[in-house]
């Protein structure tokens, strides 16, 4: 494939995630497969290039604005102007690719390359950009952020904007310690390192198909984010218990909380997508878990009422922003709006409230976001526990050193709150609340 022709795939797949409501990855991922002549080498620059993209969106649609009339905020006028000044591409070379040929985006025009011309040269950075812009945060999203950071507040959102690193979660029901896994990691030659926090958890040196590893086939890591781990780890799941988790989505946190059950008792998956919870069953039999069952959360199923006041644990997984996830997922940010949080944390506050009234007397209710925003985090729990007198907050560092221990607590208030700046996890939100064990 030749560099115009992943141009043009690049330009077709943002056009695509621009038109679509599915997920980018997901758009991507089907563009790919569609397309099986596409090697290893073309792959990787079109993936590069499209989520190079997304991370340089708001300093890219500046100078874009800046440059005037001739190209546009749109994908085409994204990828011309990322080649003049992300890869300091001159105009002459741009037109070469850009020549209506087969494969080949359609011809540059000349308004194109007025625009163009008015901005090579330039570094994608401006000292004349705003502190969102240059962070590449939504402008609606920066007084969050800087409600959040304080004055690291830029250093929080750029971090936010990185690659992120590549995390597995050793299964213990494999029976493998981390040691043996990283042993065995090392015999299909991929270098991997225990994480800081995580005592289940492994950092690869990069991002490596996991479904050929033996290690992945057998059952004994899954892939998932350090601070995803911490945040089922911080449940307490454990043998015997009755434990829900109550947003369980493809079952990533359901497998850790499923390990720490070690197989014994009772552990339910509920999620309104049947499709999520099939793609949870394939990663549970992989796992070897057995004590789990899968529920599709439906209007007049009677499922949820019958566990009231009975479960030990209730993990709520709640649906956010995902500000949290955009080393990730770095299109997202330009997904949502100030209206979107709005519905967000009303459905937040409804979802907590339904997941609460399954907790027993003694028993806990987790709740957790992959959002760093305090509207969808303190807001909602401080909101719930106010006109709860059943509940209270119990302190993260006492959680912390009865289910984690080892390493030190990286949170000292009642909740946990983690960020890639500081913790080098995902961003991440976790409340702990126990309900009284008297009426």
């Amino acid at each position: 494939m030749k560099p115009a022709g992943r141009l043009a795939a690049a330009i077709e797949i943002l056009e695509a995630i621009d038109a679509s409501a599915r997920p980018a990855d997901r758009v991507l991922d089907r563009y790919i497969r569609d397309r099986r002549y596409i090697g290893g080498g073309d792959r990787s620059a079109i993936v590069g290039r499209v989520w190079g993209i997304f991370r340089r969106r708001a300093r890219l649609d500046w100078w874009i604005k800046k440059a005037g009339k001739g190209i546009g905020r749109d994908a085409r006028g994204r990828v011309l102007a990322d080649l003049v000044l992300h890869d300091r591409q001159d105009v002459g070379g741009i037109a070469e690719m850009f020549d209506g040929s087969r494969h080949a985006p359609e011809t540059l025009a000349k308004t194109e390359s007025d625009a163009l011309r008015r901005i090579v040269g330039n570094d994608l950075d401006s000292p004349e950009m705003s502190d969102a812009v240059r962070a590449e945060c939504p402008a609606w999203l920066w007084p969050h952020m800087q409600a959040r950071f304080g004055d690291d507040v830029s250093t929080a959102v750029t971090g936010l904007g990185r690659e992120a690193p590549f995390d597995l979660r050793v299964n213990p029901l494999a029976g493998l310690q981390r040691q043996q896994v990283i042993a065995a990691l090392a015999e299909e030659q991929v270098p991997a390192v225990p994480t800081e926090l995580s005592p289940l958890g492994l950092r690869l040196d990069r991002r490596r198909p996991v479904d050929k590893m033996a290690v992945f086939k057998s059952g004994a890591v899954e892939v998932q984010d350090e601070g995803s781990q911490l945040a089922a780890l911080l449940a307490g799941a454990g043998p015997g218990m009755l434990v829900v988790d109550y947003c369980a989505g493809a079952g990533g946190k359901a497998l850790a909380l499923a390990a720490g059950m070690e197989n014994k008792g009772r552990l339910i998956l509920f999620d309104v997508s049947k499709g999520r919870l099939d793609r949870a069953a394939v990663r549970l039999r992989r796992a070897g878990i057995h004590n789990a069952e899968r529920k599709v959360l439906a209007d007049g199923d009677k499922s949820v009422k019958r566990l009231a006041g009975k479960a030990d644990r209730v993990l709520v997984d709640a649906p956010c922003s995902g500000t949290g996830t955009w080393r990730r997922n770095p299109d997202a940010k330009w997904r949502y709006g100030a209206d979107d949080l709005t519905e967000l944390t009303r459905s937040q506050r409804s979802i907590l409230e339904r997941a609460a009234s399954l907790v027993k007397p003694g028993g806990r209710v987790i709740y957790v976001t992959c959002s760093v925003l305090r509207a969808e985090n303190e807001d909602v729990v401080e909101g719930f526990l106010a006109e709860s007198d059943r509940f209270s907050v119990l302190p993260i560092a006492g959680v912390w050193a009865e289910t984690i221990g080892g390493a030190a607590c990286p949170a000292t208030g009642p909740y946990l709150t983690l960020a890639p700046h500081r913790e080098g996890t995902d961003g991440f939100f976790v409340a702990v609340l126990e309900r009284a064990r008297q009426p």
